[in-house]
This record gives C-alpha cells, sequence and structure tokens, in this order.
C-alpha cells in the first residue's frame, strides 16, 4: 500500500475526518448518508486512514466541569542552546504535562498542562522552571474553552 500523506487527502477522506473530529461515535452508516457515499466505502477509508496513521486512535474530550475544578494551562518555555533534547526528557515524566510542542516563535516549546488546583499548578510551574535548561517560562490560565474540535490535521 503507498504511503497516504495529509497533503495527498480527497476531500471525502477530510469530509470524513471532519465528521469523526465532531463526533468520533458516529456510526458508518450515518457517516455515509453524510458524505453521500456507500457504507463499504466509509469501512474501506477508516481501514485504510487507520493503517496510514493517519486516523491514530479515537478519544474521549471531558469537559471543563468534569475535570472537577481542575486548571488547564499553556506555558511558554524558552530554554537554554543544545539543553532542548534534555528539557523534553524531564517534561515528559511530569504526568500533568499534557502535550508539548516546539514552536516557532518568542518560546521554544509550549506545554499545555492539567492540574487539580491552583497549588498544584503552582508546585508545578516551580518544577517546570527549576529544570537545567529553562531559561524563562510564561503561564497563561485557560479560563474556558470557546471551540474544540479535537487535532486538527
Amino acid at each position: 500500500m503507498p504511503e497516504i500523506r495529509p497533503e495527498s487527502l480527497d476531500a471525502i477522506d477530510r469530509q470524513l475526518i471532519g465528521a469523526l473530529q465532531l463526533n468520533a461515535r458516529e456510526s458508518v452508516a450515518m457517516l455515509a448518508r453524510q458524505l453521500g457515499i456507500a457504507r463499504t466505502t466509509v469501512t474501506a477509508r477508516l481501514a485504510r486512514l487507520e493503517k496510514a496513521r493517519i486516523i491514530t486512535g479515537y478519544g474521549v474530550r471531558l469537559s471543563q466541569r468534569v475535570v472537577d475544578g481542575g486548571l488547564q494551562a499553556y506555558v511558554g518555555i524558552t530554554v537554554q542552546p543544545r539543553s532542548g533534547k534534555e528539557v523534553v526528557r524531564r517534561l515528559a515524566a511530569m504526568a500533568q504535562v499534557q502535550q508539548l510542542c516546539a514552536v516557532s516563535g518568542e518560546f521554544d516549546y509550549v506545554a499545555w498542562l492539567r492540574c487539580e488546583s491552583p497549588e498544584r499548578l503552582d508546585q508545578l510551574l516551580d518544577q517546570i522552571g527549576s529544570v537545567d535548561g529553562v531559561e524563562k517560562t510564561t503561564t497563561s490560565i485557560i479560563l474556558s474553552s470557546k471551540i474544540d474540535r479535537g487535532e486538527p490535521i
């Protein structure tokens, strides 16, 4: 099977992925109706997208009220030259770090954190700031989510 690259996805693949991002539990029959294609075509496309690791899984996104007063924050992290690999390794060991992205611009990395309390967030930020190679952090606490479509393609 030839490799599928994101830029080679056709309109139906993108519509299928978009429908799943809105509701990953949608039935194959309903997806077929929405897209105007046969159920067997939907099933085959899903299998192809999964095999090519374009779709890497299906999950559950919890609402903020279920997180029970927990906090979420984004932290911009600036690191010293040649210390990125070690900083990434240390942050990977912190369970509250939900995602870490290398970015362009003001920061080297942006981390998405989830904590159970403001006190725990404060401790975690101190822990991140004390990692060898971390030069500076800037934190933004998430007040509310206005749009969440999951992972973009």
